[in-house]
């Protein structure tokens, strides 16, 4: 009696063993086990960058320097150490020139005016070749890149890129991307003109008033999330409820609803009062 007693406790505590000895044998559990212990495996289970940066040809550097001395050293002076009417470039790197002569903001007319997007004066390939020279004259500054970006979004998250763009963005450029006053004179700019190679170029190097986002304060997949947000539901809205009024943003949409509505009822309670 007590022999088969001892079997029925033994039992369960068999199952159990059993069940944790094919759960450590099991693929699964070899690659966590891989993963936790450093092995090579930790990288074939872990996504990919969504961010890469691609260094440029050095074929670019010598026709890059005569871009700059004919459109950017009159500003910049002709070693990029800057002027009282440009700032020093030396050690900022290829993607800090790429936006701004990508985006129309450089050359720029009239120094003490605020850059804003036009079409670029020069060619795609004339602004790689002055980002090159730019960029071979020092070591790029820590925190910034050195090589032009390259962005994956298939695997960017728009709900954490929301949120992103909640807490670090929507203070300056507004909820709905729009661009606002800031002090000076200044504004931040609209992002619905923004391409995804731009939105990364200026986070990852902060251009004019916009704070410098390093990788100590968004990580790659972040900046991804964020980008994936600003190209998608910022410059695609979906308007579900009705008229999107040029995302103007919620309180002015509410002034205009309440002018048109209560304008409205106003009028037709009018209408109705003078036929009684």
């Amino acid at each position: 009696m007590l022999t088969r007693r001892r079997r029925l406790f033994l039992l369960p505590a068999l199952v159990v063993v059993g069940v944790a000895v094919v759960g450590l044998l099991s693929p699964g559990a070899v690659a966590r086990t891989a993963a936790s212990t450093g092995t090579g495996a930790t990288n074939a289970l872990d996504p990919p960058n969504p961010i890469t940066y691609v260094k440029l040809p050095k074929s670019y550097i010598a026709p890059g320097e005569q871009l700059f001395l004919s459109n950017c050293s009159s500003c910049h002076g002709p070693d990029a150490s800057g002027t009282d009417n440009g700032p020093d470039l030396v050690g900022v790197g290829p993607a800090t020139v790429d936006f701004w002569v990508g985006t129309g903001r450089m050359p720029l007319g009239n120094p003490a005016a605020q850059p804003v997007q036009k079409t670029p004066r020069l060619s795609n390939k004339k602004i790689l070749e002055i980002a090159a020279f730019v960029g071979s004259l020092a070591p790029t500054a820590p925190g910034y890149p050195d090589g032009i970006p390259q962005i994956d979004l298939k695997g960017a998250s728009l709900s954490t890129g929301f949120s992103l763009f909640v807490l670090n963005c929507a203070a300056c450029h507004t909820i709905t991307g729009s661009g606002d006053a800031l002090a000076d004179g200044f504004s931040a700019p609209t992002l619905h003109k923004a391409t995804a190679v731009q939105a990364v170029e200026a986070l990852r190097t902060g251009p004019a008033n916009m704070p410098h986002f390093g990788p100590g304060q968004l990580n790659d997949q972040q900046v991804a999330d964020i980008v994936a947000y600003v190209t998608g539901p910022i410059q695609h809205p979906n308007n579900a409820g009705g008229l999107g009024l040029g995302g103007i943003g919620p309180v002015a949409e509410g002034f205009i609803g309440l002018f048109i509505g209560v304008g409205g009822l106003m009028l037709v309670a009018f209408w109705i009062g003078d036929r009684t």
